[in-house]
């Protein structure tokens, strides 16, 4: 990681969704909707964020546990903090709350037009499982395949 701010983590809450939303918005073509975000918190779904020592939002991650797997729903850095090594921060963070819950995997879905988040979860160990056809929307009525992609822990 290069010399950037110091960060630490901390519970993505209401009182951060805005700030959540602007990067959401701002690195992603369709992002995730205010609501989108809201309803991942109030189902309890593990969100966890990245902090500057001020306070800035670096990022932040939201992950649905299951029976023995855990699926990573959306991650995402800011765009003046990407290519710092903070995605593969929170993997690591993440794949070690998924061990301490006893999960056996890690699951996720990528664009398939996303080559650098696949490089992103390639390096950190994930496989490249399949393809769900249409999976994602793109505009304009059209849809977009997912790479499902897999961690074992």
């Amino acid at each position: 990681m290069s010399a950037g701010p110091h960060a630490r983590f901390a519970p993505l809450t209401p009182a951060l969704l805005d700030a959540a939303h602007a990067i959401e918005q701002s690195a992603h073509r369709y992002p995730w909707s205010r609501g989108n975000l809201a309803g991942a918190l109030e189902a309890g779904y593990q969100a966890q964020c990245l902090l500057t020592e001020q306070d800035t939002l670096l990022g932040y991650f939201i992950a649905m546990k299951g029976v023995d797997e855990v699926h990573l729903l959306n991650l995402v850095v800011a765009l003046p903090y990407q290519r710092q090594g903070w995605a593969a921060l929170m993997l690591e963070a993440l794949a070690l709350w998924s061990r301490g819950q006893g999960a056996q995997k890690l699951w996720l879905e990528v664009r398939a037009s996303n080559a650098r988040a696949q490089q992103v979860y390639l390096r950190h160990g994930f496989c490249r499982i399949g393809v769900r056809r249409g999976y994602y929307p793109c505009g304009h009525g059209s849809r977009e395949d997912a790479v499902v992609m897999s961690l074992d822990l």
